[in-house]
């Protein structure tokens, strides 16, 4: 059985916006913008204990830091190797 990652379509945000949309995430799951376009990934708290996940949340630390505008972590790699990774880390 496999699991799918929703995607939520970017909105314009807001401070209201930013806040219902923290809402709508699961518990133990968290919001993640990928990509140039910024597409929000909703996934398991547990892919950030993964060596690979940890890899690109290293390189979004390099280039954000800790402070960033869309107040959610950022990953840098295209939305084809974000889904790549995510669907390995499913398989395992």
């Amino acid at each position: 059985m496999g699991f799918r990652l929703p995607s939520i379509r970017r909105a314009s945000f807001k401070a209201s916006q930013a806040a219902s949309k923290s809402a709508e995430v699961p518990k133990g799951y968290l919001a993640v913008y990928v990509g140039e376009k910024q597409k929000r990934f909703v996934i398991p708290v547990s892919y950030l204990n993964q060596p690979s996940f940890q890899n690109l949340l290293s390189q979004a630390e390099e280039e954000f830091g800790y402070d960033h505008p869309m107040g959610g972590l950022t990953i840098l790699c295209s939305e084809d190797i974000f889904q790549h990774i995510t669907a390995h880390l499913n398989g395992q």
